[in-house]
Order: structure tokens, then C-alpha cells, then sequence
């Protein structure tokens, strides 16, 4: 499975912090009903046997509304579920590791800070680019934000779709208009949200009006 630049629309990626009395499954369903297209499973902390067991729990529920399951950065995981792709960091495994690991079958999504990161992604078999922090973000604390220009400069830059990733938000989200992005990722503004329903639904449309700018 290679992907579809439409699947990047809105691109929830998870942290369980803000977990209430749902499961983490349970609020990834509410989510994709609501107008999630892609999900990503990051998990920094749990070890191997329950990193699997959890994206098993996530996985079925991707796979019930057909949508595409990307595990962050841990490749053996990945493997083990079968997943559809992987997205890893300029810290992490080369671009061209990780493909040679995967298979050319699965999507490849690499995170980039400048053209030069972008265009060496694509060289190496990357499918998209997660391009930020557009934002400062709790997720990322060392994040160095990037300019909306930069942004722009890698999406003409490349030929694969590029989703923008990092503080985005209700409130911040159509700053982006005109950049070229195909996409949006958010944690909070959908995980710590109350109403993840609602979240979604007022985000759906805000990034619809972005990559149509």
C-alpha cells in the first residue's frame, strides 16, 4: 500500500495523555467517524510486547473504515503488525533504511525541516514529508518552528505530498492557506479536545479550505 495524497487530509496522531474513561481505540473511532483519514501511532515510552499489543487494538479499527495505520519511528513494530507504513525523524532511521526494511509496498513517511532534508527524503524512497513544527508543541518541545515560507519552499520543492505537523490548531490552522500542503497532522486538537466529534468536524472543513487554497 503506497498512498494516497486524499488520505493525508486530516492526519490525527495519537498521545494517550488525555486519555478519560475511553480507550485510546475507542476515541481513534470516535475520530475516524468524525472525518479522520489517517492515523499515526506514537508511542516514545512503551516497550515492545505492549507497543504491539496496542496497535493491534488500533489497527482493527483503521482497518474497519479502511484507512491508512502508520506506526512512528519503531520499524520492528511495524513489521510485526503488518502495518501499512512507518513514519520516522531526521534523528531516527535513514529514509533509505527503513524502505529497504518495509518493502517498496508500504508507505514511507519522513518528517523534514528544510528543502534540502525534503528533497533528500524523497531521493531515498519517502511517500510523503511531515513538514514543522509550523508551531511550538508540547509533543515536540526542541522544536524550532518553521516559517510558513519555508513551507512553501519545500512543497514546490518536491513531488510527494507534504502534510504540515506541529501546534496546528482550530485557531492557527488556516495561517496555512496558500503554502501547498496536502494535509494537516494534530495530536491535541483532536486527543485533549472534550468533544473529539465535534473537534473533528471543525477541523475537517478548515483543512479542506487549506489545501484548496
Amino acid at each position: 500500500m503506497r498512498v494516497d495524497k486524499n488520505d493525508l487530509l486530516l492526519y490525527a496522531v495519537t498521545d494517550r495523555q488525555w486519555l478519560g474513561e475511553a480507550s485510546l481505540a475507542e476515541q481513534l473511532e470516535e475520530a475516524i467517524q468524525a472525518g479522520v483519514t489517517v492515523v499515526q501511532l506514537r508511542e516514545k515510552a512503551l516497550d515492545f510486547d505492549a507497543f504491539v499489543s496496542l496497535g493491534k487494538e488500533l489497527q482493527t479499527v483503521a482497518r474497519r473504515h479502511r484507512i491508512p495505520f502508520i506506526i512512528n519511528d519503531a520499524v520492528d513494530v511495524a513489521l510485526a503488525l503488518d502495518a501499512d507504513g512507518v513514519h520516522v525523524g531526521q534523528s531516527d532511521m535513514q529514509a533509505g533504511d527503513v524502505r529497504s526494511r518495509i518493502g517498496e509496498g508500504k508507505i514511507l513517511g519522513v518528517s523534514a525541516h528544510s528543502v534540502e532534508e525534503a528533497l533528500a527524503a524523497e531521493r531515498n524512497g519517502a511517500d510523503y514529508l511531515g513538514v514543522g513544527a509550523i508551531y511550538g508543541t508540547a509533543t515536540k518541545p526542541d522544536a524550532n518552528a518553521l516559517s510558513i515560507q519555508t513551507v512553501q519552499q519545500i512543497c514546490r520543492a518536491v513531488s510527494i505530498p507534504v502534510v504540515g505537523i506541529g501546534g496546528i490548531a482550530e485557531g492557527n490552522i488556516l495561517d496555512l492557506k496558500g503554502s501547498g500542503v496536502d494535509g494537516v497532522a494534530v495530536v491535541s486538537a483532536i486527543f485533549a479536545q472534550p468533544d473529539i466529534t465535534a473537534a473533528v468536524r471543525r477541523l475537517r472543513p478548515l483543512v479542506e479550505e487549506v489545501v484548496q487554497s
